[in-house]
């Protein structure tokens, strides 16, 4: 008879979320949405960024350079008949992100000094986009003097797991550690709270049932929902985006499950705190959602942050999941490389669900 008390809550929890439209909503819809909007919206790469050119060379020289800005696929070149003073009113007038002046004796002083400057004027009212043109600007002019032979370093870069620099590759993987924790803990907290609303949890308290088996029969489900979810954005990933996997996918599957536990062990915290469905939502949203995108390395680097809120860090767990996947999605790490998060992930694990489970205990006594 013990043996199918778990397979029997388990089996009402499954028709639960079958009945329950904004669970199938949570589980289907939400990852669907979240990986378009990241994957397409939240792009890194700029493109077709408008570029003036002031060409005061005039020479075949000069518009090898102006040609190999526009053959990169990343500017617009365009040359305005206007006097050098009015550049000022091109950045105002919001026309431009950049200008490329070139000097009158630039192919002169290319082919007797092998060595000139041009100047180039960049929009910084938005530091990061600014950022990321000079790094454009620098590529084309670093391709220009390794064919033209000018510069006097030839410095060669070769970019590892990552070449074409595309976002997809990093939002993809960060996306998995967002969904599965925003849908295990949020729907395990909703799921007991629920009981707790219909007041079907007396019930349950009522019969011969203990309360981890309760725990464990309603948790299982969510650990398999959670799972198809991550192997649905892989999927999507992989094809839609192009995303690669190089690593091993049991490794893959072993600590997204880990991963999934931890979620599912703060969704339990939760439900121990809150008495309705919306808080729950609520608060499993605030404590998944926020730490996951601010203080986990999925959007902003960990290293850029103040000491303060790095020491917060170490207790988010998307932190270790994110080093975790990355490494096995783009780099092919093996178990080895990836104890160290592993580690940070079981203790935090083992930490959750034991309090989660005592907590939840107590209150069914």
């Amino acid at each position: 008879m013990k043996s199918n008390r778990i397979p029997a809550i388990m089996l009402k929890e499954a028709n639960h979320i079958l009945r329950d439209p904004r669970t199938l909503l949570i589980v289907v819809l939400m990852p669907i949405v979240q990986l378009i909007m990241f994957g397409y919206a939240m792009n890194m790469e700029i493109r077709n960024l408008r570029m003036a050119v002031f060409d005061y060379s005039h020479t075949p020289t000069s518009r090898e350079l102006v040609n190999d800005f526009s053959a990169s696929g990343k500017f617009q070149v365009s040359y305005p008949n206007l006097p050098e003073d009015s550049i000022n009113q091109l950045f105002f007038s919001r026309k431009y992100e950049a200008v490329l002046l070139i000097p009158k004796g630039f192919a002169e002083e290319l082919n007797r000094l092998k060595k000139t400057d041009v100047q180039l004027l960049i929009d910084a009212s938005d530091p990061n986009a600014a950022t990321l043109i000079r790094s454009y600007c620098t590529s084309v002019i670093g391709r220009y003097n390794q064919l033209e032979k000018y510069s006097p370093i030839d410095v060669r870069t070769n970019i590892l797991y990552n070449p074409d620099m595309r976002s997809a590759y990093f939002f993809v993987p960060g996306l998995i550690a967002m969904i599965l924790v925003m849908v295990s803990a949020l729907l395990t907290s909703i799921a007991i709270t629920r009981e707790k609303e219909l007041g079907t949890l007396e019930q349950i308290l009522v019969s011969p049932i203990r309360s981890h088996e309760i725990v464990i029969g309603k948790v299982l489900p969510y650990i398999i929902l959670a799972l198809l979810d991550a192997l649905f954005i892989l999927t999507v990933g992989m094809t839609l985006f192009g995303v690669p996997f190089r690593g091993s996918f049991p490794l893959f599957l072993g600590f997204t499950l880990l991963y999934v536990l931890a979620a599912l062990s703060l969704g339990l915290l939760v439900s121990t705190v809150a008495q309705t469905q919306q808080v729950a939502m609520m608060m499993a949203l605030t404590m998944t959602m926020l730490p996951t995108i601010m203080l986990s390395g999925f959007i902003f680097p960990i290293a850029s942050m103040p000491k303060l809120l790095q020491l917060f860090t170490y207790i988010v767990p998307a932190k270790y999941y994110l080093q975790i996947i990355r490494g096995i999605m783009l780099k092919g790490n093996n178990l080895t490389q990836l104890l160290q998060p592993m580690l940070a992930l079981i203790i935090m694990t083992v930490v959750m669900l034991a309090v989660a489970v005592k907590r939840f205990s107590l209150r069914l006594k």
